[in-house]
């Protein structure tokens, strides 16, 4: 079977996965995610199996020797990410839409492959400082992984233009209920 995809990319504190979070609660009936495969460490509480599949990058190799991945990336230095096939698969055999909160990257890469069957959303922060501050107030990461993020936010949002739409989360109430709208006119 072949459904669709709602993909949600942005910048690393853009505010994707709190819209994600939001539309999985309002539509579980509807939708459901695509948990990504991870080679780093799980932050805070994050739950393998629930927020990623937490693996060994020794693992992650031998999945893409084995072309397990529909997407995959080297997002930081020695840190994968990726979409396994199976993982797209149960998700549409449970006759829902396939959500997604991926890097911008990745995004694009899901976007390319299926086409008209999925809608690609770029999530816009207010600007770069106010992104900025809320990666530095997290608190979950090194000073030097908050840099790195820092540094490839910069360039992704230039990437804003190559998505569907662009969701500008500058009042997180009303990006959640335009996202609500996107959702439900993609799976009419």
């Amino acid at each position: 079977m072949k459904g669709k995809l709602i993909i949600f990319s942005a910048p690393s504190g853009a505010g994707k996965t709190t819209i994600v979070h939001h539309l999985l609660k309002t539509f579980p009936d509807k939708i459901a995610f695509s948990i990504s495969a991870t080679t780093r460490p799980s932050r805070g509480d994050e739950r393998h199996k629930i927020d990623y599949y937490f693996i060994t990058k020794e693992e992650f190799l031998h999945k893409v020797a084995k072309h397990e991945f529909v997407e995959f990336e080297e997002v930081y230095s020695g840190t994968f990410y990726g979409t396994l096939n199976s993982e797209i698969q149960r998700i549409w055999d449970q006759g829902k839409t396939v959500i997604f909160d991926l890097d911008v990257e990745g995004g694009l890469r899901l976007k390319k492959k299926y086409g008209k069957n999925a809608l690609a959303i770029f999530v816009q922060p207010p600007s770069l400082a106010v992104l900025v501050d809320r990666l530095k107030n997290r608190g979950t990461e090194t000073e030097q992984k908050v840099t790195e993020r820092i540094n490839k936010a910069e360039k992704e949002l230039t990437y804003a233009s190559k998505f569907d739409v662009i969701l500008k989360n500058n009042e997180l109430d009303l990006a959640c209920k335009e996202a609500e709208d996107l959702l439900l006119n993609f799976m009419r």
